[in-house]
């Protein structure tokens, strides 16, 4: 049996075969596929656009299961406020697709969210997020199928606990999403054929309202947003093209790292910083129910530090990792538009790749006392 390589199945375009790989074309399928290899007991990955996933140059010592389910369908839910809409979409339907689709429809929550690779399944996963926008807006729930019970459970978006490129599932929680629900608002409601455009949600990103050339909290038509934000991906290589080098990627390499005000008042004074909402205080009151439970008395909390976002491009550049940067002889590169992303320039390895890594987590440690951690999902590969 040949053994199709990895690389022909991820956006970075690196990483040998699979042991097995397996295809799930509708939620059915999908289900029996994955209790099916839970029962094997073996590793397995599961699989959908690649624009995330790093597999080693060895390939993936187990089977793949890809996903390929599609669909969106409006959900009836008397709860929804008025003009909203919610929508129940396909975890292997594409995720740009579905931006198009909505705001064509006149849908507005997820424009700003244009030109992210991948599908849909994979989103509340690591709760994507770009110019102003993230999935946690406008999540409802998804559709999860439970390593452990083989059930399959509605979780609300709460459930998640989605924050920064972070959720309960990617903290280890393990499962299959099959589907999300989300819920946009829908702008086109009185726009006749010929009336005005329907408007987006309130800008919220400082790049976005330049390119606009609008105030933050400004609506702009929908498609003008969509249009808009493909041009800002494009210009630096996040959005996939076949010819463009740039964006034979993973997308972001590195998370932009989250700090105490304390640490980063030791960085230049140039460094760019973004607030980050403060955790919400705990309860400092036991209740009498929870005393008879035998909980113990809670404490008043000591309030947080308070932290800031730090521009992990920023990190890597001032710490002498310009754009288009590249190890002696190695295959892989900084992106010629954007430092905070590794690129294949076309013949690059899954070991160009981590090396390559490695040099930009070594550079910013040294010089800001910082380790970035990766942002996609490595599978034999040590940063």
């Amino acid at each position: 049996m040949t053994l199709k390589p990895l690389a022909a199945l991820t956006t970075m375009r690196v990483g040998g075969p699979a042991e097995e790989i397996l295809t799930a074309s509708d939620a059915h399928e999908l289900t029996e596929r994955a209790i099916e290899l839970w029962e094997r007991g073996d590793d397995w990955l599961l699989l959908g656009g690649g624009s995330n996933t790093v597999v080693a140059d060895e390939g993936y010592p187990g089977p793949v299961l890809l996903v390929r389910t599609s669909g969106v369908a409006q959900v009836s839910d008397p709860d929804l406020a008025p003009g909203a809409v919610r929508l129940r979409v396909e975890a292997g339907h594409d995720w740009d697709a579905l931006v198009a689709e909505c705001v064509e429809r006149g849908w507005a929550g997820i424009e700003a969210l244009s030109g992210i690779p991948g599908m849909a399944g994979a989103a509340p996963v690591q709760n994507i997020g770009a110019y102003g926008q993230e999935l946690s807006d406008v999540l409802h729930s998804v559709l999860f199928l439970d390593a452990r019970t083989y059930e399959t459970r509605q979780m609300l978006a709460e459930e998640l606990e989605l924050s920064y490129r972070d959720s309960v599932i990617k903290q280890g929680l393990e499962g299959v999403v099959l589907a999300i629900d989300i819920v946009l608002t829908n702008a086109g409601i009185g726009v006749g054929e010929h009336g005005p455009e329907p408007l987006s949600e309130p800008i919220r990103y400082g790049q976005l309202a330049t390119a606009l050339g609008v105030d933050l909290g400004a609506r702009v038509p929908l498609k003008t947003v969509r249009e808009t934000v493909l041009r800002l991906r494009a210009a630096k290589g996040m959005v996939l093209d076949e010819a463009d080098h740039d964006s034979w990627s993973a997308g972001s390499f590195f998370t932009n790292p989250i700090v105490s005000e304390r640490f980063a008042r030791g960085l230049p004074g140039d460094a760019p910083r973004f607030p980050v909402a403060d955790p919400a205080p705990t309860a400092a009151v036991t209740t009498f129910e929870e005393l008879a439970a035998g909980q113990p008395l809670r404490v008043p909390a000591v309030p947080a530090e308070r932290r800031v976002k730090l521009s992990a491009a920023w990190l890597i550049e001032h710490a002498g990792v310009p754009k288009g940067y590249r190890l002696p002889g190695s295959g892989a590169s900084v992106s010629k538009k954007h430092t905070l992303a590794i690129t294949n320039r076309g013949n690059a390895s899954a070991s160009d790749v981590g090396e390559l890594a490695r040099f930009i987590v070594q550079r910013v440690q040294q010089e800001f006392g910082l380790v970035l951690v990766p942002e996609p999902n490595l599978y034999g590969i040590e940063i």
